[in-house]
């Protein structure tokens, strides 16, 4: 399991970051999205829906639980919101459907709900509020997820100035 930290200063920051993540990602990885109410979860989603060439216009799914994008190399991502669910019921069987697809790439945001539903090797990520737009974002990849690793290790960086 490696964990990575990144300080996001601004919402195209953490999008910049997400899409990098987007880039590598093969289907079967389920992202898990925590922090609090406007923390940046659907905010993430949006930058990592760029990285995977997704078309539409990523929104919330808060009221609709669920939503679908077809993404690059015939991906999918398939983006969950539990927010408004005091238990996870049929809604559960559908994320489980998901979890077993190969081309299927799984963002859950509030998965508190559904944590027994989800797979323990996940990709966890945790934004915590350090200003008003400001994150700390940390990632923590299980083991096999290296072509993630190092595509965050290689975003995080430090970069000469030009």
């Amino acid at each position: 399991m490696a964990e990575f930290t990144f300080q996001s200063n601004s919402l195209d920051d953490t999008q910049a970051l997400a899409a990098a993540i987007g880039k590598v990602l093969r289907g079967r990885e389920v992202i898990e999205l925590i922090s609090d109410v406007g923390g940046g979860k659907t905010a993430f989603v949006k930058g990592l829906a760029r990285g995977l060439n997704v078309e539409e216009t990523v929104q919330s799914p808060t009221f609709t639980i669920s939503r679908i994008y077809n993404a690059r190399d015939n991906l999918e991502l398939h983006h969950f919101d539990f927010y408004r669910l005091s238990e996870a019921g049929i809604v559960a069987d559908e994320l489980a459907e998901s979890l077993g697809e190969p081309n299927v790439i799984v963002a859950v945001e509030w998965g508190e709900i559904v944590h027994d539903v989800l797979p323990p090797h996940r990709i966890t990520i945790k934004f915590a509020h350090t200003g008003d737009t400001e994150r700390a974002i940390t990632i923590a990849t299980p083991q096999g997820l290296g072509y993630v690793d190092d595509v965050v290790a290689d975003f995080l960086r430090p970069r000469p100035k030009a």
